[in-house]
């Protein structure tokens, strides 16, 4: 019976978190398959610690062990910054815009992902939490053991990079 008790607490607390923990190790590894395995593995590694969440929110305790997983995944399988293939699926798709404005609004997401990919990994990280998943600073700062303070500078100087690699005239080139 406690182990039935221990399974449905875990399914309440941690499962409906499975897309923004895949989110957060998709933006980390820069792969699907990957992050698949991430967060297959960060799961497994949930579970298993299970026993030692005693806190009301399950989804800051997850992606911190998601991070923590894809960190740990990453030193042993490949350096963090491989390029990825880019990930069609998440495209802008409406029947009402003309194509012309598709094309735009395609350009766009293509340059503002690129750009978001180009980051180092530590902007890039607090930047999916906050802007992403729409994580406070405090649940960031847990995730990422990082001080407060940390958190905001990092997405301070992770904004202005991003701000400074999508106003780049290369970057502009693809719409004209």
């Amino acid at each position: 019976m406690q182990k039935q008790s221990k399974l449905a607490s875990f399914e309440e607390a941690v499962l409906p978190h499975l897309d923004a923990a895949y989110n957060l190790a998709r933006w980390l590894t820069r792969n699907e398959t990957d992050a698949e395995d991430v967060v297959q593995e960060a799961y497994l590694r949930a579970f298993k610690f299970f026993g030692g969440f005693h806190g009301n929110d399950g989804r800051a305790w997850l992606l911190a062990i998601v991070r923590n997983t894809c960190y740990t995944w990453m030193q042993h399988n490949r350096s963090p910054e491989l390029s990825l293939p880019l990930d069609e699926s998440h495209e802008i798709e409406s029947k009402d815009l003309n194509p012309e404005v598709l094309l735009i609004q395609s350009a766009d997401t293509l340059m503002v992902r690129q750009a978001l990919e180009e980051l180092p990994v530590e902007f890039r990280e607090v930047l999916v939490l906050r802007e992403l998943e729409e994580m406070s600073y405090r649940e960031i700062a847990s995730i990422t053991d990082l001080p407060l303070g940390t958190v905001m500078s990092r997405l301070a100087r992770g904004r202005k990079r991003l701000q400074q690699a999508l106003t780049n005239p290369v970057h502009a080139e693809v719409l004209s």
